[in-house]
């Protein structure tokens, strides 16, 4: 297959050469310093499951001098998905598929909106992992897993044959869901919790679930995105909650979502697609989210002040 990462950071970069070290056709879309280390010296990748360099990138800034491809992972920040997917279209052929590998429950609709739904899967992906400095990611933890599926529910030859690919690579461990709307919502369930509740607390994952307060705080956050989810119609089981807590609780102590190191960067964060999107998913679905809304109204003055729109004298 030939197979095209856009947005080659810490995730992208991760799963791309994992595929790449497998003997895949892979090329990365990147810019700046990163897309310039790559081209020169290659893709530096330290983890967990085993540190390895990819020594030669296919890399690229302009998905037009890339060609079709077979396949599109999508690893840019939620809310670049929709300027992605106009980007992408050079690349996207009759047969060509595209899986997002995002950390919200709105990317497929995203894309299929500018693709069309036909060249749409859904999909999600778990690791802790980072853009130490151009051309080097560093895999922390979590041994790390890539789940895709079509978003009818049907089984299909091209989801066969991504994970066929990922089969082939070391590190990765692929899945093809029998309902990627659950999947996706799983991990939105347990993201979005963490995101918040580390990001307004400021505190990594071993104090968020030491504390009783804030080991609350993170099972109330998750409750409310079951409700809304149910209420969608989208049958997540009544257990999730629990079983995401154990989840938690093997976490690497020091550990912290990508959205709170942004928030506590001053950078511009998933805070719209991550907790706004449980305010806004549960208000259309008549569902209240008192904790979400609370987090998102916390953070959205420095979210703004991050993204230029807002002024610490602004009246």
């Amino acid at each position: 297959m030939r197979i095209a990462v856009f947005g080659a950071g810490a995730v992208g970069g991760y799963f791309g050469s994992r595929l790449a070290q497998a003997g895949d056709d892979v090329v990365f879309i990147a810019r700046g310093e990163h897309l310039t280390a790559m081209q020169t010296r290659g893709l530096r990748v330290e983890s967990i499951e085993g540190d390895f360099t990819v020594e030669s990138v296919q890399a690229a800034d302009d998905p037009a001098t890339i060609g079709m491809v077979d396949a599109i992972l999508v690893a840019v920040k939620a809310w670049q998905v929709p300027q992605a997917a106009h980007a992408m279209r050079p690349m996207v052929g009759n047969e060509t598929f595209v899986v997002p590998l995002e950390n919200g429950v709105e990317a497929p609709s995203q894309l299929a909106a500018v693709l069309g739904e036909d060249h749409v899967l859904g999909g999600l992906c778990r690791i802790i992992s980072a853009l130490v400095e151009p051309g080097h990611i560093r895999h922390a933890g979590i041994s790390p897993t890539i789940t895709f599926g079509e978003l009818d529910g049907r089984r299909s030859e091209r989801a066969k044959k991504l994970y066929e690919a990922f089969q082939k690579a070391q590190g990765v461990t692929p899945t093809i869901a029998s309902n990627i709307h659950v999947a996706m919502w799983e991990k939105f369930l347990f993201i979005a919790a963490l995101s918040g509740v580390g990001a307004v607390t400021r505190a990594p994952v071993g104090v968020l679930r030491s504390l009783p307060e804030t080991r609350a705080m993170l099972e109330e956050a998750m409750e409310e995105i079951l409700a809304v989810a149910q209420a969608r119609d989208v049958a997540l089981p009544r257990e999730t909650v629990a079983e995401t807590m154990v989840f938690i609780d093997d976490l690497p102590p020091e550990g912290t979502a990508s959205m709170q190191r942004d928030i506590m960067g001053g950078r511009p964060s998933e805070l719209e697609s991550q907790n706004g999107a449980v305010v806004r998913l549960g208000r259309e679905a008549g569902v209240a989210t008192p904790l979400h809304a609370f987090i998102y109204r916390s953070l959205l003055p420095q979210e703004l002040q991050a993204r230029g729109e807002l002024t610490r004298t602004e009246d």
